[in-house]
């Protein structure tokens, strides 16, 4: 690259490779190019040498796993620089995953759902510093205080209270998600308002409801209307049923001592907002340069740059204490609006993991070095998404000093039925009562309705969505177990500990779920 002189105003800007001649009437303006140019040239130089080998290792790391198949984009500056599947879709008919292959992303929703609100904002038609309620009508929550400190942004941020309260719409689903809302009087605080950070998928289901309220429709049609639409994402979705329409689609895999086993794909409804999305490595490329673009994708602005700094900032501290020894690279773990932060190695990461039944996701951006990476994986109760992610963050970051990268694997078995079980009673410390005396319906105001019955000296518990057998441990406990196939959706492994009134009767069994929650027996 050199500049050639015509005179003292105009002058020749020469680049070898790529073959450009760009004729300057002004010096400082082409000086400023040149810069610019080199400094790309040199960070693509810079790019290619660290995804040498790349290859290699990830397929190492699939190996290592047992994983069937893994999809991996990398963008910098606003480029996708590397877009590749590896493994199968389809492992018993290897059919190979490539870089549109769909995979359900799950977690990783919630930044879509977080960037609804964040249009509705720049909108003008919320705020984040507004209550729910003005939204929802007649939406209460179970204290005073969660009624008085509750705003958007807790819900953004993981902080209202609420925590996991899964079990009321896993469990006793609802017709319509805003009808879930009137649960909410009667789900208990899980933390303190303001002060605590606690997870909530039903935080994100609510906000999803708000963007819902406010627009007249379908969190799904706003997805696709606002999202998938302008981002060309064509190839993603919020169904399953849609996705296995498509040509390219990959299965849900787990392992089970050590075997490869196909699972039964998860289902999202009303939690649709937390969990729902279905997307590729090409597509979720694009969705990361939206964010690292500060919200603009092609010359037009689809998030503001407020919101997107915001949303990728520190707003709440889940740990803060300092590092305990100088070989401790990650912490100052936190939230932002659907996405958490952290200290990486001595980088600001903004990162999120995700999982559904059969899949797991892993997204991370570096926004100082605009650096964004992806990884897909249809693989169950497993961080290899992570595990990959991170070390391709290493690669790209120039921290790897040539030498492979080091990890423990995290894979568990899926959950299947267990074999020949019944109600088995414990004959050292036996029910106070006939297995008869158990049945009945059992309701709580937060959650819904389940029934107890006997069949076949077995007892059994039938929810809206699920039927287990219940095993007895001892004395009034029992506890339930599979019989059948589910998605991996959650452990069904539940205590159930029943209560008699003042005449000796049942009256009431306790589930732990949520510290304990009562169902009383209605009939």
């Amino acid at each position: 690259m050199f500049i050639d002189v015509i005179n003292e105003n105009i002058f020749l800007l020469i680049i070898p490779l790529p073959n450009i001649t760009v004729k300057y009437k002004n010096m400082k303006k082409a000086i400023c190019l040149l810069s610019f140019l080199l400094f790309g040239l040199l960070l693509s130089q810079e790019s290619k040498e660290n995804l040498k080998g790349l290859d290699q290792e990830i397929n190492k790391i699939i190996k290592d796993y047992k994983a069937v198949g893994i999809a991996v984009t990398i963008v910098r500056d606003d480029k996708i620089i590397y877009s590749k599947g590896y493994g199968y879709r389809d492992f018993e008919n290897k059919l190979p995953v490539t870089s549109n292959t769909l995979f359900g992303i799950g977690s990783n929703t919630k930044s879509f759902t977080s960037a609804l609100i964040g249009m509705l904002e720049d909108e003008k038609k919320l705020s984040v510093q507004d209550k729910p309620s003005k939204y929802i009508p007649n939406l209460t929550f179970a204290t005073d205080r969660m009624n008085n400190l509750i705003r958007i942004e807790d819900l953004l941020e993981h902080r209202s209270g609420l925590g996991s309260i899964d079990g009321t719409y896993i469990f006793f689903p609802a017709a319509k998600r805003i009808d879930l809302m009137k649960r909410l009087p009667f789900l208990k605080e899980n933390g303190e308002p303001k002060n605590s950070w606690k997870y909530s998928n039903f935080g994100y289901l609510t906000l999803g409801t708000i963007a819902e309220q406010i627009n007249g429709k379908s969190w799904d049609d706003l997805i696709r209307e606002k999202i998938f639409i302008p981002l060309k994402m064509n190839n993603s979705n919020t169904s399953i049923d849609e996705m296995v329409k498509q040509k390219d689609f990959s299965y849900p895999y787990g392992l089970y001592q050590q075997t490869i086993e196909k699972v039964l794909f998860q289902k999202p409804d009303n939690d649709k907002p937390g969990a729902a999305i279905n997307s590729s490595a090409a597509d979720m490329g694009t969705w990361v340069r939206l964010w690292l673009n500060n919200g603009s994708f092609e010359n037009r602005t689809l998030i503001s740059k407020e919101y997107v700094k915001n949303a990728m900032s520190t707003q709440t501290i889940i740990d803060g204490a300092a590092p305990v020894n100088p070989d401790q690279k990650n912490f100052l773990l936190g939230h932002g609006y659907g996405w958490f932060t952290q200290i990486f190695k001595g980088h600001y990461k903004v990162w999120h993991a995700g999982g559904v039944s059969g899949f797991s996701s892993f997204i991370s951006l570096f926004p100082a070095e605009r650096l964004g990476i992806v990884v897909l994986s249809n693989q169950h109760n497993s961080d290899i998404a992570g595990t990959i992610g991170n070390m391709i963050a290493i690669r790209m970051l120039g921290l790897d000093n040539n030498t492979p990268y080091t990890y423990e694997k995290g894979v568990n078995d899926i959950l299947k039925p267990e074999k020949n079980i019944n109600t088995s009673i414990n004959e050292k410390k036996k029910p106070t009562h006939d297995l008869n005396d158990y049945c009945g319906t059992y309701s709580n105001q937060g959650y819904g309705t389940f029934t107890i019955s006997k069949e076949r000296n077995n007892l059994y518990i039938t929810f809206p969505t699920f039927k287990f057998i219940l095993v007895h441990r001892q004395y009034d406990l029992f506890s339930s177990k599979l019989t059948e196939e589910v998605a991996q959706q959650m452990n069904p492994d539940f205590d159930f500990n029943f209560t008699l009134d003042d005449k000796g009767n049942v009256n009431a069994v306790i589930m732990d779920m949520q510290g304990g929650t009562t169902f009383k027996k209605t009939q």
